[in-house]
């Protein structure tokens, strides 16, 4: 049986990890990025992107990790592809936005495996190419958006970011999502992500902020989503993500 008051604890952890800035698709940016674990909608947030011409230059940022297999289904069921063995997150969403758009992104990033390394291996190689990259749109998971600004805050502190997050899908009274967007995780994996980012995002000795693994910069816990992590912990709803040791630190 589902406890009141979980389908409320569950969107207030949403609307924390989602973040969106509210004139980000409007706001011209020197480069938008795309970075794998996002759901398919991702893609298609880059390519409302590149059609307005929001960025100068576009990217697309991911080699393989704990998302990757659940993209290639998704990319099997939508668009019936049989091929997606061994291809890059990176390489998935340019097929995709080439196959469904006729658009494709400028940079291609296939190596990196966590946040940590997208963040850094972007910056690597826009830096290489002589990207100016002042200003940066990233595009991410709902669950992982405040993770990856917290990442370019640490390794990129001179640069403007403007957040949007894929999705900010919520949650019925059953825990389902009613308004799910293309390609969109099952409930319990999306509850497992959304409750993985918590412990993550918390500055302690366990999480990835200063005080932990030093992976991201500070990020303010808001009490009241402390509250409703704790609270969906102690209901027993959504297990958080545990970091696969096959892609250090995801």
């Amino acid at each position: 049986m589902i406890e009141a008051g979980a389908a409320g604890n569950v969107n207030t952890l949403v609307d924390f990890c989602a973040m969106r800035d509210p004139d980000a698709l409007t706001r011209e940016v020197d480069v938008a990025i795309l970075f794998g674990g996002s759901i398919l909608a991702g893609g298609d947030v880059l390519a409302r992107v590149i059609a307005d011409g929001i960025a100068a230059r576009t990217m697309i940022v991911g080699g393989q990790g704990h998302s990757t297999d659940v993209l290639r289904e998704a990319l099997r069921q939508r668009m019936g592809w049989v091929d997606v063995e061994g291809r890059s997150e990176a390489a998935l969403f340019e097929r995709y936005l080439r196959e469904r758009y006729d658009v494709g992104a400028d940079l291609l990033e296939h190596e990196s495996t966590n946040c940590g390394t997208n963040v850094r291996n972007a910056l690597a190689m826009l830096a290489a190419a002589g990207v100016p990259h002042r200003r940066i749109l990233i595009i991410q998971d709902a669950s992982m958006q405040r993770r990856m600004d917290a990442g370019f805050r640490l390794h990129a502190p001179d640069t403007r970011i403007v957040n949007f997050a894929a999705h900010r899908t919520h949650v019925d009274a059953g825990l389902r999502c009613p308004e799910a967007p293309l390609g969109m995780w099952t409930p319990q994996r999306y509850l497992s992500l959304l409750m993985g980012e918590i412990p993550r995002l918390t500055d302690g000795p366990d999480g990835y902020g200063p005080s932990g693994r030093g992976f991201i910069a500070h990020v303010d816990v808001p009490a009241e989503v402390s509250r409703a992590w704790s609270a969906l912990r102690t209901a027993g709803v959504g297990s958080p993500r545990v970091a696969d040791p096959r892609w250090a630190g995801a």
